[in-house]
């Protein structure tokens, strides 16, 4: 098991994609109001004297939409102030990113991941839910940007959707080639998406290397991650290949990541969420940060036992019902 010291922290769950693995067509959302949202201050405050003193201190800001968050240039610059951050890195869309790239760099933000689906435009937002033309190549500008501000890694999320953008992965490969852009291949995962989850609903990441490795070659590389994709690289490539295997290739026993939600929740697993604490009523109720540290230390202690797999042993189909943007990315 690896030492646990990273947290996934969700900003805010609303975004301004509406992706058919994030959020599917039909799906009910019931979005966080904004007062039950983590202030800055409480999130700072667990930061400071919850998270870091127990080992927690490598953080990535999700969503929901990261950017969307009211002040997050000052709440980004506050968190990589911290003399105990070690990494600060985001994920988001992308979509508003270019012109606020150079001031993220700026307030501290070294890394970020971009989610790119697909180089077609149609089919882009075929994926985001047909929001409109130009949504693409706004999502590029913003990849541009940030390679051109100097983050690095810079790496772009694929996730694989069978018969939707699984022709592009050879070209989305491409992409590592001649720049030193990262792309991870990310199995699709059932998560309030059923209608979309049938018998052929992911394709494993083996897979995708063979389709890879019959046009270049592909080696294990040298560059390793902090989380749980497996990286590799096209012989004489700049970038490198990463896989996220959750569905073919269990790494629950590699896991070294918690997930605080928008409102609150500290969460041990993705599709686990036993032992999970509610930390914003806890502390809006007066409780010590002392108590809700020793809260948070034994829920480490028992993470091992909480996995994936463990889900839900009652869905014979594996699908989940809340959606991603409710677990917090």
């Amino acid at each position: 098991m690896n030492q646990v010291d990273y947290l996934r922290i969700s900003l805010i769950d609303r975004c301004n994609f509406r992706c058919q693995y994030c959020m599917p067509e039909g799906a009910e959302l019931d979005y966080i109001l904004k007062q039950q949202l983590l202030t800055d201050e409480e999130l700072l405050t667990l930061l400071e004297f919850v998270f870091i003193p127990v080992g927690l201190t490598r953080f990535r800001l999700t969503g929901g939409e990261p950017l969307l968050r009211p002040r997050v240039l000052e709440l980004v610059g506050a968190i990589a102030s911290l003399p105990q951050t070690q990494d600060l890195s985001m994920t988001t869309n992308g979509f508003l990113l270019a012109p606020m790239a150079q001031s993220l760099y700026n307030a501290g933000l070294r890394r970020i991941n971009i989610s790119l689906d697909s180089l077609d435009p149609d089919t882009f937002n075929q994926i985001i839910g047909n929001q409109g033309r130009g949504r693409w190549q706004q999502v590029w500008d913003g990849i541009q940007a940030a390679y051109q501000v100097g983050f690095n890694p810079l790496k772009l999320n694929v996730v694989v959707i069978p018969g939707v953008n699984d022709r592009e992965i050879l070209d989305l490969a491409a992409l590592t080639i001649d720049k030193q852009w990262h792309v991870r291949f990310i199995e699709f995962m059932p998560i309030g998406n059923a209608h979309l989850f049938g018998d052929r609903g992911w394709i494993p990441s083996e897979e995708i290397r063979q389709r890879i490795r019959y046009r270049w070659g592909l080696t294990e590389s040298q560059v390793c991650g902090n989380g749980p994709a497996d990286v590799f690289q096209i012989p004489g490539a700049q970038g490198t290949l990463g896989f996220i295997s959750q569905m073919s290739e269990c790494f629950c026993d590699r896991c070294n990541r918690m997930r605080l939600s928008a409102d609150g929740w500290l969460r041990p697993c993705l599709l686990n969420e036993a032992g999970q604490i509610d930390l914003k009523t806890a502390l809006r109720n007066g409780i010590s940060t002392a108590h809700l540290r020793e809260q948070v230390r034994k829920l480490l202690e028992i993470k091992p036992e909480i996995n994936f797999k463990q889900r839900d042993p009652g869905n014979t189909k594996g699908t989940y019902t809340r959606t991603m943007s409710q677990i917090g990315g």
